[in-house]
């Protein structure tokens, strides 16, 4: 049954003519409301905090605690457990829209299918493309955006002009990353079969007697096209982060070990890595999550065509594009166990890190 609503083909616009008393009447009640709302919450909160502050003795630590931790774990509940739980047994069900016997009215009924998403997720030879896709940007992007960016943090550390040069670098970081999307989607790999070429590397190609080359078609490579803007935004990051570490290695180490005979190699691996260690692991696990959630780059360049397309990207379009919710569950699960390996890692090296110290 097709849903009735006044944004369809047929219905009329809404006009100003239209927006008469019972309107904003109607605004006004629900400005009221939400007004009412906020100041109720907040005389709750303070009537509550208050009444924590008057226990005395031993009980006001603990009361105070669990009145601070309460509302916290309450908007945890609401806006990420419960969401996740929902859509985990989402993904092990069916959705199905039959028409009523009695009445022909289409309702959505959920069948519990056990793995089959899964399954199909695993096995589909599309499906399993994306997810190969999503494991080689998880797996280039933190390694090449980290490496680049530091060895750039270590090769203008005190240099002349060091400022101007690390903001060069760091300067995507302030482009979204559907900016850079269009930047090098539209400027950089722009390809015209025919006429004159408007990208720029394709322009850079003619100029030196090559043929143009369509960047975004030919696969596989042009997955890792993609993966370089994301690089290109996150060497940034990288390598501000990475250059403050190794500014907060103490000099007398340096310099002990120069005066023991060390050259600059020998001392940049025994002195300044071992020290910026948990910085390397917080920054490679920054980025690799970025990597696997990553979404903008593929939807603005390529929508997922030729074979790039990724786990967030598919996943959007089977729940909001296909209407098929319950696969599209099944990939964000996956993508959560994506997930799941490198918070771990991250944990464990940085426990390390403390036992070292």
């Amino acid at each position: 049954m097709p849903s009735i609503s006044m944004f369809s083909a047929g219905a009329p616009p809404l006009r100003m003519a239209d927006l008469g008393p019972d309107f904003w009447a109607l605004q006004g009640k629900n400005l009221l409301f939400a007004a009412v709302a906020i100041l109720a919450f907040v005389a709750i909160i303070a009537l509550i905090m208050f009444g924590a502050d008057l226990v005395k003795g031993r009980l006001r630590d603990k009361v105070q605690l669990v009145v601070l931790v309460t509302p916290v774990l309450a908007l945890l509940a609401i806006g990420l457990i419960y969401p996740a739980l929902d859509t985990t047994w989402l993904s092990f069900n069916r959705i199905s829209n039959e028409a009523d016997p009695t009445t022909g009215i289409y309702t959505e009924t959920l069948t519990f299918v056990g793995l089959d998403n899964y399954q199909f997720a695993l096995t589909d030879p599309t499906m399993r493309r994306t997810i190969l896709n999503t494991f080689v940007w998880m797996i280039l992007v933190p390694f090449l955006s980290t490496g680049v960016g530091l060895a750039y943090a270590v090769f203008i550390d005190k240099a002349k002009g060091e400022k101007v040069l690390k903001s060069l670098v760091f300067m995507p970081m302030a482009i979204s990353l559907v900016g850079a999307s269009v930047i090098w989607g539209n400027i950089m790999y722009d390809y015209n079969q025919v006429g004159e070429q408007t990208g720029m590397l394709n322009a850079l190609r003619a100029l030196v007697g090559l043929d143009p080359y369509n960047f975004l078609v030919d696969n596989p490579w042009n997955t890792l096209w993609l993966i370089v803007i994301l690089v290109w935004i996150q060497t940034g990051f990288a390598m501000v982060i990475l250059s403050a570490a190794i500014k907060g290695v103490p000099a007398e180490l340096n310099e002990a070990a120069s005066l023991d005979g060390a050259n600059a190699w020998q001392s940049f691996w025994r002195i300044t890595m071992p020290s910026i260690r948990s910085t390397i692991v917080v920054v490679l696990t920054t980025i690799t999550i970025m990597a696997l959630k990553v979404y903008d780059i593929v939807r603005t360049v390529t929508q997922g065509r030729d074979g790039t397309d990724v786990v967030a990207n598919r996943m959007y379009v089977l729940s909001f594009v296909e209407g098929r919710e319950a696969l599209g569950a099944a990939l964000a699960v996956i993508l959560f166990i994506f997930v799941i390996p490198v918070v771990v890692y991250n944990v464990r090296s940085l426990n390390k890190v403390k036992e070292t110290h």
